[in-house]
């Protein structure tokens, strides 16, 4: 990861730790899918997603699987935080209890938002989605994974791009190809369409 982001190994192990020593001590152990304490994210500026996907992984039988953007996202690393979500500057950032956002499947993203909004939660960036499935594998479980809908591209006449972001599993069909059966993927779906089998990751907050 510090290689990708361009930086020392000690400066990012340093920058990760100063951030640490502000957290209260560790609680109770948590499921895959609920609060932790904090996650560690590298700036999209240094490692867009495109550049973490590929080192995502899920055990598969005989092996594992590398993860992947699927084909028709070629913009991924277009895709920016929505208004009203401000990302802390430097290298390193926390994102703070994030939770997989199980109880909203089965809601649009036009829905979940102003839901989110609501409960005091910020959604999730598709990068700050993708480092907790580097950092916790099994948040990304089958029938229960999640939308990052934090993040949106913008046309160019100023209107969002009607697809959010998401992690979730390839089932090997259409052009994800066989062999990538049970990989961890980034994709989109349509704000207005619901799926019973997606979540909506969020946030308390971010602290830089």
């Amino acid at each position: 990861m510090h290689e990708l982001a361009g930086l020392p190994a000690e400066e990012l192990r340093a920058e990760a730790a100063r951030l640490a020593a502000d957290l209260p001590g560790p609680g109770h152990p948590r499921g895959p899918g609920q609060q932790a304490e904090a996650l560690l994210v590298v700036s999209s500026r240094l490692v867009p997603p495109s550049a973490l996907a590929p080192l995502m992984r899920l055990p598969v039988r005989g092996g594992e699987r590398s993860g992947f953007v699927v084909e028709d996202m070629t913009d991924v690393d277009d895709f920016a935080p929505v208004d009203g979500i401000e990302v802390p500057e430097g290298p390193l950032y926390l994102v703070l209890s994030p939770d997989r956002g199980d109880d909203l499947a089965n809601w649009s993203p036009e829905e979940a938002l102003p839901e989110l909004a609501r409960r005091g939660r910020s959604p999730l960036l598709l990068a700050e989605g993708v480092h907790w499935a580097l950092q916790a594998p099994g948040v990304v479980a089958d029938n229960h994974c999640y939308m990052t809908i934090g993040s949106r591209r913008r046309k160019d006449d100023g209107r969002l791009d009607s697809r959010t972001p998401a992690v979730w599993i390839s089932r090997g069909t259409g052009r994800d190809g066989r062999e990538r059966r049970g990989a961890p993927k980034v994709g989109w779906c349509w704000a207005g369409n619901r799926h019973t089998w997606l979540g909506f990751a969020s946030a308390t907050g971010r602290r830089g």
